[in-house]
């Protein structure tokens, strides 16, 4: 008998732990998503338009898509300026950068947005100058998407980082000794080999952009068709028992994050070896 035979579980063993598996995950998140749906569809399609043309909730999906199309990109690129710099350079302060990356990981979302506060606030440390521009932070867009970027920060940096240190820097140094400039070695030899992984690590960005409300309740003030994201929208019209409209804007939600799950299979189904990569580190 082989090792592989004397390390394998009994069959029944393990369809028991698969059992249970499947059934936990049924219970805890198949079941809530088929509820909500189901209450969202409960008095007919056309309730459900109804409830999601509703201005406020037009405005709360507006401000969501506005939010993700910035921390996206904005994260994408800043997290992969950061991976470069970490993966291919010595410095000072090297470790403490890698620890605030995770900072975000560490800290409550609502910490976040009261560290907001005592930055922008009325009484923050930068009230005085953003009085004297006349800029406003808080309970406006900017508030919102900067809160949305400190909570979404590490999840491009942190695919990436293993990735590149697993691939090492070889192919750059020869694009260099070739006479590659650093923006042409990027395009052309970077960018091309943590692509699937940077897909991946947007992915993550993105849904977590779209559902966060720790952070954002905190600096949106809730001000109903002006700072109202989803996640806000919906816990508004559930604490005034509207039932029905908080269902139909959990069900767009879930079905956002859907769409986004269906898009992270597709990317593991098509390339799960350059993925494999990037996680084997973590």
């Amino acid at each position: 008998m082989s090792a592989r035979d004397d390390l394998q579980e009994p069959a029944w063993l393990r369809w028991l732990l698969i059992g249970a598996a499947v059934l936990v995950m049924a219970a805890l998140v198949l079941l809530p998503l088929l509820m909500v749906l189901g209450a969202a569809f409960g008095k007919g399609f056309g309730v459900w338009l109804d409830s999601l043309r509703q201005p406020d909730a037009v405005a709360a999906l507006k401000l969501t898509l506005f939010t993700v199309a910035i921390v996206v990109p904005v994260n994408a690129v800043f997290g992969m300026f950061t991976a470069w710099a970490v993966t291919r350079f010595e410095f000072r302060g090297k470790h403490l950068l890698l620890s605030l990356i995770d900072l975000p990981f560490a800290v409550s979302p609502v910490v976040a947005g009261l560290c907001l506060v005592l930055l922008f606030g009325s009484s923050g440390w930068f009230a005085a100058l953003l009085q004297h521009y006349d800029i406003k932070i808080l309970f406006a867009r900017p508030g919102i998407v900067l809160a949305t970027l400190f909570i979404t920060f590490p999840f491009v940096v942190r695919e990436l980082i293993p990735l590149m240190q697993q691939q090492g820097a070889d192919e750059e140094l020869a694009a260099r000794s070739l006479g590659a400039g650093a923006w042409t070695m990027f395009r052309r030899v970077t960018l091309p080999n943590i692509k699937w992984g940077l897909l991946y690590g947007v992915l993550l960005c993105s849904a977590r952009a779209m559902g966060e409300f720790g952070a954002v309740s905190v600096v949106s003030g809730h001000i109903r068709g002006l700072t109202n994201t989803l996640p806000l929208h919906i816990e508004i019209l559930y604490n005034e028992f509207d039932s029905t409209g908080a269902f139909a804007a959990a069900s767009l939600l879930s079905g956002l994050a859907i769409i986004t799950l269906i898009l992270k299979f597709w990317l593991e189904a098509r390339h799960g070896d350059a993925l494999a990569k990037s996680h084997r580190r973590h």
